[in-house]
């Protein structure tokens, strides 16, 4: 079985997206069988691993809908092990149309039950709200993964966050835990960063992990490129910090592991259009 996490925040520019993506990446890298589930309307995560999100036809939103099963949406992406269930517009409208419907909390859960056996990790990438796409993936969840920039209010809206957490848990997903924290943008220039980096440790203790990721000029453009950032520059802090956070995830030592990004599969599938940089 595989394990699933979600990627939550109910704030936007926490970098959660870009947490998904490179997580999911430095995974599949590691010789981990991944899925990579968009479940945001916006589809960075679609466009960031290099599909057009336009010319998507079969996406998340079918699957929350039971038009489709999950496995007939998913996308092969330029890294080996990796595949994704992309997003696009349409999911804009799916929290309206799952009002009226029976087990609306539990779609994206039993979609992903038919299909974890084949997967080591499924990390879901939620949209930046507390709303019923959210919702959906927390209920298919084992654990959570928060991301918290090191800015100022950072922390502000977690405790929102962490009592939205505690009623899945109480009502929908008692099996629901939060895996971590990780904090990112950190500009060590700053007392600021310093100061969030403490509140953080103190609040949550032992749950934020000791990978920080700082800010890296590296990592905001590789989206654009549609990489994840092993394959835009392998050689920057920012990879390296992403890979390090991998491997505290998964529970292995800060010994160099070898993840051969050369053998990464480049071609992808010819109906796939790339995007153009700056999309």
């Amino acid at each position: 079985m595989g394990k699933i996490i979600s990627i939550c925040n109910q704030k936007g520019g926490t970098g959660k997206t870009t947490s998904a993506i490179n997580l999911a990446t430095y995974f599949a890298l590691a010789d981990k069988k991944v899925l990579l589930v968009d479940l945001d309307p916006q589809a960075n995560t679609t466009s960031g691993l290099g599909l057009n999100k336009h010319n998507i036809n079969k996406s998340t939103y079918h699957v929350l809908l039971e038009e489709l099963d999950i496995k007939e949406i998913l996308q092969s992406t330029a890294i080996n092990n990796l595949s994704l269930a992309p997003s696009n517009l349409d999911l804009t409208g799916a929290e309206i149309e799952l009002v009226g419907m029976m087990g609306r909390e539990y779609r994206l859960k039993k979609a992903l039950d038919k299909e974890r056996e084949n997967f080591d990790f499924v990390i879901i990438d939620s949209p930046p709200s507390l709303g019923l796409l959210t919702i959906n993936a927390l209920c298919a969840s084992d654990s959570i993964i928060i991301p918290v920039q090191c800015e100022y209010y950072a922390l502000e809206g977690l405790t929102q966050l962490v009592n939205t957490i505690r009623l899945v848990k109480d009502n929908l997903n008692p099996n629901l835990a939060i895996e971590g924290i990780v904090l990112t943008m950190a500009d060590y220039r700053t007392n600021l960063t310093k100061e969030v980096i403490q509140e953080a440790r103190a609040y949550f203790k032992e749950k934020v992990y000791a990978t920080v990721i700082p800010r890296n000029i590296r990592l905001t453009e590789a989206p654009s490129f549609g990489k994840p950032i092993a394959l835009y520059d392998k050689e920057s802090i920012g990879a390296q910090k992403y890979e390090e956070l991998a491997k505290e995830v998964m529970g292995i030592k800060m010994s160099n592991l070898s993840l051969d990004i050369s053998q990464a599969d480049v071609n992808v599938d010819n109906n796939l259009e790339k995007t153009e940089p700056g999309e």
